[in-house]
């Protein structure tokens, strides 16, 4: 890990209100570039916070791999928000922040005493930020605006999981939880460009996402064959309906996938495979006539990479044709890729457990480098130091090493 801070967002205060997936992901995009953000859970924690997994040596559980995951780089705090005197202390924080961000469901935050409106008018400068499922009425009111939703229902709503899976009889939704974190991903870019309209204008609003407008977004490709032709996408597999070849091939040992839709690479690859006359071919000679004969491609190349490991095709084809393995979770700890940029990075557990291993922050920078720079809070871990700065009183001393609250250097991955 890094030893602190030093993203391009040093200096922005970013009051985390959100819980679940969607929008602790926000706020954690935001951390890693280098934002202060103040997570603010209930006394009973954030849904996921100990929900697992564990590793076998942690002896805390403190967090569980799900919490770990997305909140790494905040600060931790407990507030009772049905409470009027927890509130003002939310309040107190939010006046100096310059984002907040939530995700609770439609109408919550109002009942509190907590909406948009009110929190502008104490802090005109604020970006507000929310994520919810079928968005904010504020911008455009949903006749399911009172629905809750996850990941599922946003792929399900939006489009996702009718063009996704191995045939038109088997949808299925896709691996990660894209409906969260695509959402998650929109709201980061959403409040940094309210964030810079408030620095220059000293005007803050409201940024707004829902889960299903955002999958929506993504499958701007079935928008636009429909708009275009009327034809409704379905599932294909791993192939593409206008680029061949582009799918997943078996070898002796695993899979691979290869992608060789323009003349040039598709000369090339013809050449490597031991089959140049199919570069000549008018059945297959071109994009177009690969498409309407996909399944000389397909064989043609599928007889090819079965009999060779995956190694030998990314050694072969590496460089000259558009290649790689397709890889496991196992996979990604031995990619010298993936270790040549870092992406995997160690981050310290509460009492005493073993290092786990998270993904580093893919957005890079030549003079503000982000990064993972602290694990992710105990619940309450730093409720008496924010709170007791807000009052302006002089902060608890640092806690000492060894004790579980402090990140210290993580060996390397």
């Amino acid at each position: 890990m890094q030893s602190g801070a030093s993203g391009p967002l040093r200096g922005i205060r970013v009051t985390d209100l959100t819980r679940a997936v969607s929008g602790p992901f926000c706020t954690m995009m935001l951390a890693d570039l280098g934002a202060e953000v103040i997570k603010v859970e209930p006394p009973v924690g954030d849904l996921p916070r100990f929900s697992g997994p564990f590793t076998k040596d942690d002896t805390v559980r403190g967090f569980g791999g799900l919490f770990g995951s997305i909140n790494r780089n905040k600060l931790g705090i407990v507030l009772d928000l049905t409470t009027p005197a927890d509130r003002e202390k939310l309040l107190k924080l939010i006046d100096t922040s310059d984002v907040v961000v939530e995700n609770y469901r439609s109408g919550v935050m109002e009942r509190w005493g907590l909406s948009y409106e009110a929190l502008h008018e104490r802090n005109p400068r604020l970006v507000y930020a929310s994520i919810r499922g079928f968005g904010d009425p504020r911008t455009g009111r949903s006749p399911y605006v009172d629905w809750p939703a996850y990941d599922v229902i946003a792929q399900a709503m939006g489009g996702l999981i009718s063009m996704t899976g191995p045939s038109e009889a088997e949808a299925v939704r896709a691996g990660p939880t894209i409906g969260d974190l695509y959402p998650s991903a929109l709201s980061a870019i959403g409040i940094l460009a309210a964030v810079l309209h408030a620095r220059n204008t000293g005007e803050g609003q409201m940024v707004d996402v829902a889960m299903v407008d955002s999958i929506v977004s993504l499958c701007e490709t079935a928008v636009y064959r429909y708009s275009y032709t009327g034809a409704v996408s379905r599932p294909t597999g791993n192939s593409h309906p206008q680029l061949v070849p582009f799918d997943i091939y078996p070898t002796k040992d695993g899979k691979c996938a290869i992608a060789a839709p323009t003349d040039n690479h598709w000369k090339v690859l013809c050449e490597v495979i031991g089959r140049p006359e199919l570069a000549g071919d008018e059945r297959t000679s071109t994009n177009g006539s690969r498409v309407a004969n996909t399944g000389i491609v397909q064989q043609a190349i599928a007889r090819w990479t079965a009999e060779r490991t995956t190694d030998e095709i990314a050694r072969q084809l590496g460089g000259r044709v558009p290649v790689g393995p397709v890889n496991d979770a196992a996979d990604l700890f031995e990619d010298p890729h993936i270790r040549a940029r870092d992406m995997l990075v160690a981050v310290d557990q509460p009492g005493g457990g073993r290092p786990v291993v998270v993904p580093n922050c893919p957005i890079r920078f030549t003079a503000t480098p982000s990064g993972v720079y602290r694990r992710p809070p105990l619940l309450g871990e730093h409720t008496e130091e924010v709170l007791a700065a807000l009052d302006g009183k002089v902060p608890p001393a640092d806690p000492p090493e060894g004790d579980g609250r402090r990140s210290g250097q993580s060996p390397p991955v």
